[in-house]
């Protein structure tokens, strides 16, 4: 250490780099992980006397810190410049506009601007002003409201960010709202946001229980390429925890993604969804009623991606348990082309499992109807 500062959590850093992780937004002690109350870095001028009196008996030199301003993270002038930009989102729309766009620009290229929000009780409320103060017939302005989502979307790329944007009690509202009505832009930015954020597990929850997958299904189903893999990736990692996936279901989840695989949109990421959804027995029974199985047989015999093919016959696995009128078509598969047995020598080692797990079924099926 050559400039030893105390962090509010009591722990003691090197200025250089304590004020880099400060900049980067972080607001919590990287040793301890206690939030921060404040950024204030103190001199602790007992261990710098102890430093300069080790270099003396050492016959070292103990270079004077350097104080670059550009270190020191949000200066007063653009503290100043922040709540400015907030109180001009209560003003009247041309200012509004001017407002929103600077903070799209400050929050993505400026980390320390993104910690700014978090300092600030009342700052994501007031950058929510405009959209959900807005009660006339014309609604939103779509410049306005993609400028005020893609700001949230920068804010909640730091960790420290997530919990607080996602329980601001109007932004999940808000953010269904541009899924359904926004630019492509706003919409697939608004499915970003969700996807960030839902890194949590308490707001995947609170995400899922907001009725947020409905929104994100719809836009699945509408096909808008620029949309679709920000849109794919807040569903899966929405339904990774046990609630969601019932949401999603009753939400027509599978249909949507099923007939998306079928026309060969987005197929790594949906089959990874649908994989995960067919834990569930509805999902299930909704794959054989529609088509799912030869869908997912001709995957498994014409796909170059092991990871497609293990999760198309991990799926196979689960139908094959719960539903014996599809015996017959996995039955008519094997003895036409070996695509099972294949999968069972061939594929990756959970593949080799679930393949292997289906073969047993048939043969004891084929062995029952054989001893009756």
């Amino acid at each position: 250490m050559r400039d030893p500062v105390i962090l509010a959590s009591g722990q003691t850093y090197d200025r250089p780099f304590i004020q880099k992780w400060l900049n980067a937004g972080n607001r919590t002690c990287p040793q301890t992980e206690q939030v921060l109350s404040h950024t204030i870095l103190t001199p602790n001028n007992l261990i710098r006397d102890m430093i300069s009196q080790w270099c003396k008996s050492q016959g070292i030199e103990l270079p004077n810190p350097v104080m670059d301003g550009k270190e020191e993270g949000v200066t007063e002038a653009e503290r100043d410049r922040f709540f400015s930009l907030l109180d001009k989102l209560c003003a009247a729309l041309p200012q509004q506009k001017e407002a929103a766009k600077e903070l799209r620009m400050l929050t993505k290229k400026m980390p320390s601007f993104r910690a700014l929000f978090g300092e600030s009780v009342d700052a994501i409320p007031q950058l929510l002003t405009p959209l959900s103060g807005s009660k006339s017939e014309s609604g939103v302005h779509p410049d306005l409201q993609e400028d005020v989502i893609t700001t949230l979307l920068n804010l909640s790329i730091h960790d420290s960010n997530k919990k607080l944007v996602a329980e601001t009690p109007m932004v999940i509202p808000l953010l269904m709202e541009a899924l359904r009505s926004g630019t492509i832009e706003t919409r697939s930015n608004a499915a970003a946001t969700l996807f960030t954020l839902s890194a949590l597990d308490s707001n995947k929850a609170l995400i899922g229980k907001s009725g947020a997958l409905k929104p994100l299904i719809d836009l699945l189903d509408e096909g808008h390429p620029l949309a679709m893999k920000d849109v794919a990736s807040a569903i899966f990692n929405l339904c990774i925890i046990h609630e969601n996936k019932a949401r999603a279901v009753r939400d027509s989840a599978v249909s949507v993604i099923l007939k998306k695989i079928m026309d060969g949109v987005l197929v790594d990421e949906l089959l990874a969804i649908l994989a995960m959804l067919s834990t569930h027995q509805r999902a299930i029974e909704e794959i054989g009623e529609l088509g799912g199985v030869p869908c997912l047989l001709r995957i498994i015999r014409e796909s170059t991606c092991e990871r497609n093919k293990e999760n198309c016959i991990a799926i196979l696995h689960t139908v094959c348990l719960n539903d014996r009128t599809k015996w017959k078509a996995l039955r008519e598969e094997e003895s036409t082309h070996g695509t099972i047995s294949k999968l069972a020598q061939d594929g990756t080692s959970r593949a080799k499992r679930k393949a292997n797990g289906i073969l047993e079924r048939l043969r004891r099926a084929v062995n029952i109807t054989h001893t009756a």
